[in-house]
Order: structure tokens, then C-alpha cells, then sequence
């Protein structure tokens, strides 16, 4: 298994892909000349192109980069998986044997003396081997995928159990319902979309009523009898450009972050002590570890003994 070595750093990687004179915005290449006039990206192209070709041209270029910087931070994610999968197949029976031998260790030598500090240390050791549970087993029946049940947050907290609190809508309320469940109705709608916009609003609407929550159904009369909001203007094909831009920067920021905690761990680490041979390394380390039991195993027999 052969370490692929250091990740590239997205600075240094686009500097290699994306043309000359280009400037930045927002942490996103763009090319040199744009201005910002009356809130609107202004690029003036070179040529008789349209104003957009360049900013076509950076985008495409910071696509490949971010292609092949992912491509190299997907493929340093694989190579410490696979050698922290064999780190623990080859040496974690090893770590597992010293752990029980310090334990013994220390057990042997509370024993002997009866302090209550080597006890104590004998006990954190013991804790140590021992598995901990996880927490289904902790709190088995007590909760799901939402949390704990309610019944069970209340004997932990030595709360009652408080049953669901009935909700009787207001007469205000009850009319306020009819009234939006009349004007609101999805049936009324003539064409698909009015009728997704009227059914998301009359769930609202039941939600409101269901809490017979007053206030909202007022505020929610007055949301429909203004009207549905009308959609915004569209960003233009400049804007479109500098926007994806600046979501590929910010895509290679999170996946310089990823790389640099991946070469910061402990594997990654451990991986940069031998890029070229990492198999060689875990042998080292197994001669290593075998040597520690040897020492472990010759302290608990003269304990015993």
C-alpha cells in the first residue's frame, strides 16, 4: 500500500489551472476588470465576445481544479481508512493484550499493599478494559430515534408526567378557521401550481387552529388577503457566474479543511512517517508493542510469584 503524500492546497492548485490575471471576490477567482456599479457586476470583455465569456472561461477553470483537488482528498480519505483498518486488525489485539496486562498489573500490586490509592488505580485500569455500553443498552426501552420517551425525561428529572394539554379553540378562532378554509381551499384552484401554494398554506392554517392559537390566525388572514408574493427577478447570467464561483471556493475551503484534519490525526500522522512503505511501519510498531508485553507479562509473573 503506497501513501499517495500531501494533499494539495486549493490555492496552490487553482493558481495551476485557472488563466492569468484573475482577481478575487467574495474568496472566488474571478477575472481582473470587474466593477461593482449600482449593486451589478460589470465585466468588460477583451474583444468582440460576449461580457460573460471570461467569467465562462474562470468557471470552467475552478471546476477542474475542485475535480481534481476532490479526486485527491478522496483518494488520502481512502489510503488512512485502509491503513487504519489494518492498524487495528494488525496491532489492536496488542494494545487489547497491554491494557489487560496493566490492569493485572495494577490489581496484583492493590492486593499486595491494600492502599487506597492503588486501589483506586487498579479500579480505573479494570474500567478501562472493560467495554462500555452503548447507549441503546443504556437506555433500552427509554427512548427512539426522537430521544427519550417523555415518561422516561420525567423519572430522570423526578418530574410528573404531565398528560397533553386539550386545546379548545376560541370562538374567534373557530371563525377566523372557516373564513381561511373557505378563501384558501386547494379545490378552488385552477391550475397546479395555485393549488400546491393554497395547500401549504391551508396545513398552516389547520397547524394554527390545532394549537387554537388566535394570533396566528389572524396573521395568516392577512397573509392571504394581501396575495401571493410576487417572484423576485431572476439573477442575470453575470450573476449566476460569480455566485457559482464563489460556492466552488467555498466547496474547496471545506474540502482543504477535511485534508488537514485527515494529516493531522493520528493515522494521517503515522502515515507520514513512512509515505513510501506504511506496511514496514506497522511492523515496527508490532515489534515494538511485542516487546511491551514481553515486559508486562515479566512484571505481573514477579507480582505473582
Amino acid at each position: 500500500m503506497a501513501y499517495a503524500g500531501r494533499v494539495t492546497t486549493p490555492e496552490a492548485e487553482q493558481s495551476q489551472t485557472e488563466p492569468a490575471g484573475a482577481g478575487t471576490r467574495g474568496g472566488a477567482e474571478v477575472p481582473a476588470g470587474g466593477a461593482e456599479q449600482g449593486g451589478e457586476a460589470q465585466v468588460t470583455a477583451e474583444g468582440d465576445g460576449r461580457p460573460e465569456e471570461r467569467l465562462e472561461r474562470a468557471v470552467r477553470a475552478a471546476e477542474q481544479a475542485l475535480i481534481e483537488y476532490e479526486i485527491a482528498v478522496e483518494t488520502f480519505r481512502v489510503e488512512v481508512e485502509n491503513f487504519s483498518r489494518l492498524h487495528h486488525q494488525k496491532l489492536g489485539p496488542m494494545y487489547a493484550r497491554l491494557d489487560e496486562l496493566d490492569a493485572r498489573i495494577a490489581e496484583a500490586t492493590a492486593a499486595r499493599t491494600g492502599d487506597p490509592e492503588d486501589i483506586r488505580k487498579a479500579d480505573e485500569a479494570r474500567a478501562r478494559v472493560l467495554p462500555m455500553p452503548g447507549v441503546e443498552e443504556l437506555f433500552h426501552g427509554w427512548m427512539d430515534g426522537g430521544g427519550l420517551f417523555p415518561e422516561a425525561a420525567a423519572m430522570l428529572t423526578e418530574q410528573p408526567v404531565q398528560p397533553p394539554q386539550r386545546v379548545r379553540p376560541s370562538d374567534e378562532a373557530r371563525k377566523l378557521y372557516r373564513e381561511l378554509a373557505r378563501k384558501a381551499h386547494p379545490d378552488l384552484a385552477q391550475e397546479e401550481a395555485e393549488r400546491s401554494r393554497r395547500e401549504e398554506f391551508i396545513t398552516r392554517v389547520n397547524a394554527a387552529y390545532a394549537r387554537g392559537d388566535e394570533a396566528l390566525l389572524r396573521e395568516l388572514a392577512a397573509e392571504w388577503a394581501a396575495g401571493p408574493v410576487p417572484k423576485d427577478q431572476g439573477p442575470t447570467p453575470a450573476e449566476e457566474l460569480y455566485a457559482r464561483l464563489e460556492w466552488l471556493a467555498q466547496r474547496k475551503e471545506m474540502l482543504a479543511l477535511v485534508a488537514k484534519e485527515l494529516e493531522e490525526g493520528a493515522i494521517g500522522a503515522m502515515l507520514r512517517l513512512a509515505p513510501d512503505d506504511p506496511d514496514r511501519l506497522l511492523e515496527e510498531i508490532a515489534e515494538q508493542l511485542l516487546a511491551q508485553v514481553a515486559e508486562r507479562e515479566a512484571e505481573l509473573a514477579a507480582l505473582l510469584g
